[in-house]
């Protein structure tokens, strides 16, 4: 019976020696961390346009449909999709051979009427003939020199151009097929003047005038481009109830007919807390930014929203009035001293 208070002894002394283990790494000092040169800036809420996106298809401001004049077997199709073209360039050669032969004819009379006149000119110089007989060879020479003109001009449309500089975009035919009037040969557009087309809500296009410059952001495109308003529809199509409006867009590398891109339409004015974009920390998937409180860092995860110029939207994680860092917040740590730049 005497044995028991020894063994219940000897049973808590392991008991006090892993208590005063604990103990002593409980009071082990954690290392101090070195103070940061930063410096800051006051969070305001500023005024901006509030914006609503529109998309839109990126297409030529100059293109054509290349059309045959008269009917006739096309000869030679000199081009093809993708090909650059100058302005007066050989595009079609149609085989129209009775024009030819009418145009033949036409010379042939109009040399023959200016023979006759020629001749009765010095025949009324000697008062052989009438002035009457004369006045009507000199008209029978102006029509035969108009038709001669006309079967000209006729038997130049068998040589189709291009009417200004581009890019074939589309062939509709191949040689040997007949032309005719209306029947679309090629289609061509100028790659270097491009725009964007987009169909308009009518709630926002009263709110757009002409010259307006938007943001436009083409999905091919890392950089978003300045669009200026050049038209607007001035009726609504009776389908969608919506308008077209187009905006001119700069040259830019990549930039092509045919991209997808979004407008931001303005739809009123509204207020948001912004911060420069130095002071946003990306971490993984996580946002932050450093509030300075009591000359320490004290880590604050964020929510940011749209990115205006040099600035972020700071939807959630931040008040108006705090103070954060804005240079050197990407190599601070939560709780670390910070000296404040003038």
């Amino acid at each position: 019976m005497k044995t028991k208070p020894i063994l219940l002894l000897l049973a808590g002394i392991p008991a006090l020696f892993l208590a005063g283990c604990g103990k002593s790494a409980e009071q082990k000092p954690s290392p101090s961390l070195p103070v940061a040169s930063v410096r800051v800036q006051t969070a305001e809420r500023k005024l901006r346009v509030a914006t609503e996106e529109t998309v839109g298809t990126v297409r030529a401001r100059q293109r054509a449909v290349i059309e045959a004049k008269i009917t006739g077997r096309i000869d030679q199709l000199l081009v093809a999709p993708g090909q650059q073209v100058k302005a007066g360039d050989m595009l079609v050669i149609i085989d129209a051979r009775e024009v030819q032969a009418r145009h033949d004819q036409a010379r042939a009379v109009q040399q023959q009427a200016e023979n006759d006149l020629k001749r009765l000119t010095l025949l009324l110089e000697q008062k052989v003939i009438s002035p009457a007989e004369f006045d009507a060879s000199q008209s029978k020479f102006r029509v035969a020199e108009a038709a001669a003109a006309e079967a000209g001009t006729m038997l130049s449309y068998t040589k189709v151009t291009a009417p200004f500089a581009g890019v074939i975009t589309r062939k509709h035919t191949e040689a040997g097929d007949l032309a005719a009037p209306g029947k679309p040969l090629l289609e061509m557009e100028d790659s270097t003047m491009l725009r964007l087309e987009a169909d308009v809500p009518e709630a926002v296009v009263g709110k757009l005038t002409l010259n307006n410059k938007l943001s436009v952001r083409i999905s091919a495109l890392e950089k978003e481009l300045e669009g200026v308003v050049s038209e607007i529809a001035p009726a609504a199509d009776a389908g969608s109830r919506t308008f077209l409006v187009k905006l001119d867009l700069p040259p830019a590398p990549g930039l092509r007919a045919g991209q997808f891109g979004r407008v931001a339409m303005p739809v009123g004015e509204t207020s948001a807390l912004r911060v420069p974009a130095s002071a946003v920390v990306l971490r993984g998937q996580m946002e932050m930014l450093f509030v300075a409180h009591q000359d320490r860092a004290q880590l604050r995860l964020v929510k940011t929203g749209k990115r205006i110029g040099g600035e972020i939207e700071v939807v959630s994680g931040l008040e108006a009035g705090e103070t954060i860092v804005v240079e050197g917040a990407a190599a601070l740590a939560d709780g670390q001293p910070l000296s404040l730049k003038p």
